[in-house]
């Protein structure tokens, strides 16, 4: 039987997943646990555990189950990682040290048979500017926000950690993952889901930056999809390079308003008011724009293929939520 471990399971990422690993059998007879601080009221109907990322204590004791795999979603948000500074290096990073090293004890504990597959979710916050039109496989790591350089501080203990043994793991950079449903987050790309979220609901929606701003997004079922992936992915072949740039679409937000415009119509577009906000034009205007993910796609990694195939991804999976 394999033993999968969602951290941040609560989530919206992580509910896709766990929904993901159900629907499609993809660990036949499998035990699934999802970890988090709370749950959705009708979330998937799995075994849960209550508590806190940041808590040693718990983080062994979840490493104590020695499950084989091991999906490490749980962080705070970029916008709230670059407002409490303190929070986010003790979720975004910490944790993931107490993590991993609760892993290795579980590994040398067993005499080195333990070794289990570790994905975790990074960002293509760990890139900052200046930028290439696209940003390929070779491209230089160095984060402009806190958020950013905590994602990258943990691709580099995954790596370290796998090239000792103690773990098989791997980092997934993920594009903005558009459109989320339910309530808008903390995240500073928030507005991007939002602008088309709320509109298909028929309520308001906040654009804070121009429509120029051009960005690389995936839909949520791409995410799940890119996460089962990985969990199976045979890790030789990223010849000890264990980040990976992920598939996405590259547009501008007058694309993703005129691919709105295409499903929904001119009524449902009105609803986008312009209020610019210089905080998150700020943050925006350093983030990645387009990206050239060779090495992910020849590994066998998807995404859609333009943004009105992830407006469509929306309305076929979550616009009732």
């Amino acid at each position: 039987m394999t033993n999968i471990l969602i951290l941040g399971g609560g989530g919206m990422i992580g509910q896709k997943l766990a929904g993901r690993i159900i629907e499609h059998d993809i660990f036949p007879g499998a035990n699934l646990v999802l970890f988090d601080r709370a749950f959705p009221p009708a979330g998937v109907p799995v075994k849960t555990v209550t508590g806190d990322v940041a808590d040693p204590a718990m983080v062994r004791t979840l490493a104590a189950g020695r499950p084989d795999v091991i999906f490490a979603l749980a962080a705070v948000v970029s916008g709230q990682a670059e407002a409490e500074f303190a929070l986010g290096w003790d979720v975004n990073m910490m944790a993931m040290w107490h993590l991993l090293n609760a892993l290795k004890a579980e590994h040398e504990a067993s005499g080195g048979t333990y070794c289990p597959r570790l994905v975790f979710t990074s960002s293509i916050a760990v890139f900052g500017g200046p930028y290439p039109d696209k940003i390929g496989d070779e491209f230089l790591s160095a984060p402009q926000t806190s958020y950013g350089a905590q994602k990258a501080a943990c691709e580099l203990m995954v790596t370290d950690f796998s090239r000792k043994g103690f773990i098989d793991g791997l980092s997934l950079r993920l594009p903005t993952i558009c459109v989320r449903p339910g309530k808008a987050n903390a995240a500073a790309s928030s507005f991007f889901s939002g602008i088309i979220r709320e509109p298909l609901n028929g309520i308001e929606a906040v654009l804070p930056v121009a429509d120029t701003v051009r960005h690389w997004h995936a839909s949520p079922r791409a995410a799940a999809g890119f996460l089962t992936h990985a969990a199976g992915l045979d890790t030789n072949l990223l010849q000890g390079r264990r980040a990976l740039n992920l598939p996405g679409f590259s547009c501008t937000v007058a694309e993703q308003i005129e691919a709105l415009r295409r499903v929904a119509g001119q009524k449902v577009v009105d609803l986008i008011k312009p209020v610019p906000d210089q905080t998150i034009m700020g943050m925006v205007n350093g983030w990645p724009r387009d990206f050239a993910p060779d090495r992910a796609i020849a590994l066998g990694f998807t995404a859609e293929s333009s943004f009105d195939e992830i407006i469509s991804v929306y309305l076929e999976d979550d616009l009732s939520l």
